[in-house]
């Protein structure tokens, strides 16, 4: 059992995915700023609170649906790599870009491993 692997890990970004779909849905002045700074257009900001909420989903389901967990983890990957994307393509600074980078390797080794199998 590792860390990355832990179904307690998911919950915890369970909880933290549900927050940022709050803030995102707010939105919260600081998200709206960083959205703007990424020039990310207006039709996809919606989007993104329906997208964290369901990732909220998924890494809750690791106890019960360990595929779909891990289906949600590579979805996320794919996601930090779009946002990671973004900052590239606006040519913003690299600091900005450390945590959407710090999530999307940590995704990415959470897809690799998988939840624990005793999760469920």
């Amino acid at each position: 059992m590792g860390v990355l692997t832990s179904p307690k890990t998911y919950a915890a970004l369970s909880l933290f995915q549900a927050g940022d779909a709050v803030a995102c849905a707010i939105p919260l002045p600081i998200i709206a700023k960083t959205l703007d700074d990424l020039k990310v257009s207006d039709n996809i900001r919606p989007v993104l609170p329906v997208v964290k909420a369901a990732a909220t989903i998924g890494l809750l389901s690791v106890t019960r649906f360990p595929a779909l967990a891990r289906l949600t983890t590579a979805m996320l990957t794919l996601y930090f790599v779009l946002a990671v994307g973004a900052h590239i393509r606006v040519g913003d600074k690299a600091v900005n870009a450390i945590p959407a980078a710090s999530f999307l390797a940590m995704y990415a080794v959470m897809t690799v491993r998988g939840p624990d199998q005793d999760a469920g």
